[in-house]
């Protein structure tokens, strides 16, 4: 929840959380931790699992570019010339490359944490299938 859409309990619409800067969020979430690390796991997921199902990303991509980050690291997530297959790429290498400059090279808990990320936007991807009737990929 943002807080600008008011009191708790307030749900913030699918148009509000594709309007959100991820690169933003990422950033202030990977240095700053508490709160903005909340928004980053919460809202920025749930931005970023929206931008992917709109270029028709599958959550196994998703989950799987976590994996990626996860054993090869940021930057080298970042070169890849298509982190998400497809028109999610952009998205994709924008996001990594705003991680890969804020974490330094050596840490460990920040990859961690990107891949932590992408895996949470993969669930709620599949959350998202699962609840309109999508069991197959």
């Amino acid at each position: 929840m943002t807080e600008e859409n008011g009191a708790a309990g307030a749900r913030t619409t699918d148009e509000e959380l594709r309007a959100l800067d991820i690169p933003l969020l990422l950033r202030y979430g990977l240095t700053l931790g508490g709160r903005h690390r909340t928004a980053l796991f919460g809202d920025g997921a749930v931005a970023a699992a929206l931008a992917a199902e709109d270029h028709h990303v599958y959550p196994r991509g998703m989950a799987y570019l976590g994996e990626v980050v996860r054993r090869g690291g940021i930057a080298a997530a970042a070169e890849l010339p298509e982190p998400l297959p497809g028109c999610a790429a952009g998205p994709a290498k924008e996001w990594l490359a705003t991680a890969a400059s804020v974490v330094k090279d050596d840490e460990v808990d920040g990859e961690e944490t990107v891949a932590r990320w992408l895996e949470a936007a993969a669930t709620v991807m599949e959350l998202r299938r699962g609840s309109r009737g999508h069991d197959g990929e």
